[in-house]
């Protein structure tokens, strides 16, 4: 029997000057993107963000000084509402769009909505050189979360904000960005899986959610730094695999699947981070696009997820024309407008709300009142962060020498280098300081922009692996030695040479966004074109050989794990700016590695036993099963793996009284667990009810820091089938040092444990559960949850 402990709440003509500011399609922007007969779009002048005024509001002397919306003593929503109305019917609809001219004659100037903060500033006004040239540029967020570091994602989203707010005091950035990316890397063919933390929903995913949110807006909720768009909700993990375009792919997803994985990482930058925006995805959901989805966006997201009441919801670009075509969801592209407007699709990133929205009024489709609901949304968010608030706040003082400020902290760098995972050393690494020459061969050996990956503006420097070694005491012998997804083997004889003439040889190659990109996916997760060939050369040579595996999306790395003569393998992902210091200060020594994977990396047969198009989490028929939480195979490298220059052993702590000294003895009634007062928490499935505590002793020779997952299990909690395990915690701890040990406490909260039945419920199982450390479960407690199954998350029903 499931008791439940609480049900979820109820859950004309255009402005001339809107022509010359409307935003480049996709398909102009990148042709790739369209797979279907996609009816052109209206005659649009393009116009870049660089030719955009960015002003501010005069809210002293200007025509505004007198509304409502310049008194700083009213309520965002109170001031956007006096602006609004004062809007005509036209200049209301003009402002629909992601590039709104604002209105001329009331001094509003124009503002973007399409801004890019995924891993640094993008589509800012970047000026050629000196001021406002650069912002800096982190590792893609694949990397930065493989360290294990939740403060680390809450700094480098601070800076972004920052920064962010520098360009825009100057007129070259918008006060929202479309960021962060949180949509779960479940298939490992997704070329956009670099833009998110890893394939964890439930956990890893929502934490890097909070504190990206919250890094990037602050916690003032009144006087925010930027806004944040969590995107893309929801079921979007895909670009053209196969053919099927993101832009029409219509994905059958069970309820039960929606709540365990696709969604919980978005309730959590609802719920708790309190995101002022979400973007809805180009993708249709059991029939039915995200951008004209009223369960998705109104049932689910503001009733149940409790998304802020002035939050605003952005459409994916040009993904309201898609409710069209290729959709064919509406008739034409006025129904399209009227429908996703209904829906709860409050800006169109395209132009079919500004050229259409007149007529879904004239037509009696939507009234003004809707119109004018979606803009105040947006305006009252704009209020939020200062826009009409003159000069005198904390964040309109930043300029470009908080820019330099900021990069000179170095964060870059350092996210590069604590998400570097060690996958395979004989203790080859580090190099021994007996070496004096390294060969260094392959297609990211000199990499610049490859550092990047995507959705990257300039930065103020780029050093690959040849520019840091060269700054090294060490004698380096570089060569090309192939491309990417080259199969010529021209370059394949000074590539040997290097090598014979080196003391050890590291190969630098793996993926990029040749083969992996928005709008590109790829059909194998076999390493590319004759990369492994040239590997299997080097290691002919009997010299030390060290393979770096570079880009977002893993490989099948499967036969330089079993190759003796492949000595070690580091996967380096895209780290930025500051990446090649980062790589060679890991094979150096100088610093230790301590990241894990936050993907599973799959045999290459993965690739070819079902359609990536099969959402289904659980394994059935050719399915064997998706993540690690389901997969019934033998992956390469399991989802946290790495390994660290030292050895660690773990014991039991005696600091806590919640700790392992209560070895199976834990035992909680779930009726007890969750009537208990949870103040601090403002859920009760964020109040922690066991600290997983144990001690970490360094016993090796390296100082290092030391990272952990903590995974929980069951066998017999609820129905079948189970989850291999599921995460429930991590942490990373400092550089220790040989010989000395600390404690980690790892807490546990309510909500982490609760399973999701087939209606989409997130219940509290009555059973017998284990927390591990670990994929080598290094240290292992038990608990018992004792009474009748109780919902913790009522799902709402799709039909309602």
């Amino acid at each position: 029997m499931v008791h439940e402990l609480h049900a979820m709440a109820s859950i004309g003509s255009l402005l001339t000057v809107l022509a010359a500011l409307a935003p480049t399609t996709l398909a102009q922007a990148n042709t790739s993107y369209v797979n279907y007969s996609v009816q052109a779009q209206p005659d649009l002048t393009p116009r870049t963000l660089a030719t955009i005024d960015l002003s501010f509001p005069d809210c002293t002397n200007g025509p505004l000084s007198t509304n409502l919306v310049c008194n700083t003593s009213a309520t965002p929503w109170d001031r956007a509402s006096a602006l609004i109305s004062l809007f005509t019917l036209e200049e209301l609809v003009n402002n629909t769009g992601n590039t709104a001219p604002g209105v001329p004659r009331l001094g509003l100037p124009p503002y973007q909505v399409w801004n890019e903060a995924l891993h640094g500033l993008d589509r800012a006004n970047f000026t050629p050189s000196g001021d406002y040239s650069w912002a800096t540029s982190f590792p893609m967020p694949i990397l930065s979360m493989a360290a294990l570091n939740r403060t680390l994602i809450n700094q480098i989203a601070s800076i972004i904000a920052i920064q962010g707010r520098a360009f825009n005091n100057a007129g070259r950035y918008g006060l929202d960005s479309y960021a962060p990316n949180i949509n779960g890397f479940r298939s490992p063919m997704w070329g956009r899986g670099q833009e998110t933390p890893g394939e964890d929903a439930q956990y890893l995913s929502a934490v890097y959610a909070y504190e990206y949110i919250t890094g990037l807006q602050g916690l003032d909720e009144e006087h925010q730094k930027l806004l944040a768009t969590a995107k893309h909700f929801a079921g979007y993990d895909l670009e053209n695999w196969d053919g099927h375009s993101r832009l029409g792919n219509d994905l059958n997803i069970s309820q039960q699947d929606l709540a365990e994985y696709y969604t919980p990482q978005f309730l959590a930058a609802s719920r708790y981070a309190k995101v002022r925006s979400f973007m809805c995805s180009y993708n249709a959901v059991n029939g039915v696009p995200s951008c004209a989805n009223p369960w998705l966006l109104q049932t689910l997201l503001r009733e149940s997820f409790d998304f802020v009441d002035d939050g605003y919801v952005s459409s994916d670009c040009d993904a309201v024309y898609n409710v069209f075509n290729p959709h064919e969801y509406a008739g034409n592209q006025t129904a399209a407008a009227a429908v996703s407007l209904l829906a709860g699709t409050d800006i169109d990133c395209g132009t079919d709300y500004p050229w259409f929205l007149n007529e879904s009024f004239y037509e009696g489709r939507v009234s003004r009142g809707d119109i004018e609901k979606s803009v105040i949304r947006l305006y009252s968010n704009l209020v939020r962060v200062g826009y009409f608030d003159g000069n005198d706040t904390e964040y309109r003082k930043l300029d470009w020498n908080d820019v330099l400020k900021t990069d000179a902290q170095n964060i870059s760098y350092e996210a590069a280098v604590e998400g570097i995972v060690l996958l395979k050393n004989d203790g080859t690494l580090p190099l021994s300081k007996k070496v004096r020459s390294v060969a260094l061969i392959g297609p990211w050996a000199n990499a610049t922009t490859q550092l990047q990956g995507n959705y990257f503006g300039p930065a103020p420097y780029l050093v690959g692996p040849l520019a840091a070694f060269q700054e090294t005491s060490l004698q380096i012998n570089y060569a090309f030695g192939t491309n990417i997804s080259s199969n010529s083997t021209e370059q394949f004889a000074e590539a040997i040479s290097a090598a014979k003439k080196s003391d050890v040889v590291v190969f630098a190659g793996g993926i990029d966004n040749t083969i992996e990109a928005e709008g590109i996916d790829r059909m194998n997760i076999t390493w590319p074109g004759n990369q492994l060939t040239l590997i299997e050369e080097l290691s002919k040579l009997n010299k030390p050989l060290v393979v770096l595996q570079m880009g977002g999306g893993q490989v099948d790395s499967s036969s330089l794990k079993e190759n003796p003569k492949v000595n070690s393998l580091v996967w380096g992902g895209y780290p930025g700016q500051a990446g090649g210091y980062a790589l060679v200060d890991i094979l150096t020594g100088k610093r230790a590695p301590a990241g894990r994977l936050v993907t599973t990396q799959y045999p290459a047969e993965y690739a070819t036993q079902f359609p990536a198009t099969d959402m289904s989490l659980r394994p059935e028929g050719s399915n064997p099963g998706q993540t690690y939480m389901w997969y019934t195979g033998k992956p390469v490298y399991e989802f946290g793996s790495g390994l660290f220059y030292t050895t660690f052993s773990v014991s039991e702590s005696s600091s806590s009284t919640k700790s392992l000294s209560v070895r199976g003895g834990n035992s909680y009634n779930i009726v007890d667990l969750l009537s208990q007062s949870h103040a601090g928490y403002e859920y009760i499935e964020q109040v922690p009810f066991l600290n997983f505590t144990v001690t970490v002793k360094n016993t090796g020779k390296t100082a290092s820091p030391y990272s952990a997952m903590l995974f929980a299990n069951t066998t017999n909690a609820g129905p079948a089938p189970y989850p291999n395990k599921w995460l429930v915690g991590f942490d990373r701890l400092p550089e220790i040092n040989p010989g000395e040990s600390t404690t980690l406490t790892i807490p546990v909260a309510i909500g982490s444990v609760a399973r999701t039945d087939e209606d989409g419920n997130r219940i509290l199982y009555p059973g017998t559960y284990d927390l591990a450390l670990n994929n080598e479960r290094d240290a292992v407690v038990s608990f018992t949850f004792t009474g009748d199954a109780t919902v913790l998350e009522r799902w709402p029903s799709p039909s309602s």
